[in-house]
């Protein structure tokens, strides 16, 4: 049975194309993408993470479920903004960066989550985390900041708010493999939903979100119902062992933060395209052409 592994038919020729040395590469651009857990009281089992659809219009990934996140803006990395919880030191250790580009970072992770999900993980103190985001004022922000009318800098210091970076857990980082045109350099990070916020379907990007299981959403990656790429698919699988979003956060200071980048290989008459550790991912592509 087929699993919802997202493989567009151009793939093929350019993983070709890699393994023989004709195509050249295009850089990464550095991103951030949030996986957003909130737990149920009534209904035990482990948190749900929050998850969008693309559009099916969308050039890349049309039509898989992902998680709220994005590109980092240039200006995030050009002034200090306001800030709680580690220092942009302590996060460069973790993310392998230096502290310009760790500020970068997260700033995208918290600016993402709040410009696709109406979710943001800031507050009026270091202590303290903004109860309600809607409303036309929140709504002209947000518009403004993904339309980068804003910097999400002046957006804070606007509101009088404070990044809250001690919310965010760095999960793992994954590299668009080498024969993608657009390739993206991405922290993937867990949150729980601060009390008294909802998420929303803020981005024109997707057409549905949903609260789901990562258990559920994986075993409908596995039915061939849920179409996703592999760090989706490998994340959903990595947070079903925690109970709750607490669980998932603590376990997030110990997680191997090295780079997963898909290689390409000729095997014979094959082209073998793996990603490190991720055996379920391994895609074969003949040598001489035809389909996957």
């Amino acid at each position: 049975m087929p699993n919802g592994q997202w493989f567009p038919p151009e793939w093929a020729g350019r993983i070709r194309a890699l393994a023989q040395g004709e195509l050249s590469v295009a850089p990464a651009r550095r991103a951030a993408t949030v996986m957003l857990l909130r737990d149920s009281v009534d209904e035990p089992g482990g948190p749900s993470v929050h998850m969008l659809r693309r559009r099916t219009s969308m050039a890349f990934a049309g039509g898989a479920y992902a998680y709220p996140g994005g590109g980092v803006d240039p200006r995030d990395d050009d002034r200090l903004v306001r800030w709680a919880g580690p220092g942009r030191d302590v996060w460069a250790g973790r993310l392998g960066v230096d502290a310009v580009s760790a500020q970068a970072i997260v700033c995208a992770a918290v600016r993402e989550t709040y410009e696709e999900a109406g979710v943001l993980l800031a507050g009026e103190t270091a202590e303290t985390v903004v109860g309600d985001t809607t409303g036309d004022d929140w709504e002209a922000d947000r518009a403004a900041l993904v339309d980068r009318e804003l910097s999400f800098a002046d957006f804070l210091d606007r509101r009088g708010l404070t990044l809250r970076s001690d919310l965010l857990g760095a999960w793992t980082r994954w590299i668009t493999p080498e024969f993608e045109p657009r390739r993206y350099d991405t922290w993937f990070f867990v949150a729980a939903l601060p009390a008294g916020q909802r998420t929303r379907n803020a981005s024109t990007e997707a057409d549905r979100t949903v609260w789901i299981r990562p258990a559920e959403a994986a075993l409908g990656y596995d039915k061939g119902e849920l179409l996703m790429m592999p760090p989706t698919v490998a994340t959903l699988r990595q947070l079903q062992p925690y109970g709750s979003a607490a669980e998932a956060l603590a376990a997030a200071v110990g997680r191997d933060l090295a780079p997963v980048l898909a290689r390409p290989r000729v095997e014979g008459d094959e082209v073998v395209l793996s990603w490190p550790g991720q055996d379920e991912f391994t895609q074969r592509v003949p040598l001489g052409g035809g389909d996957r």
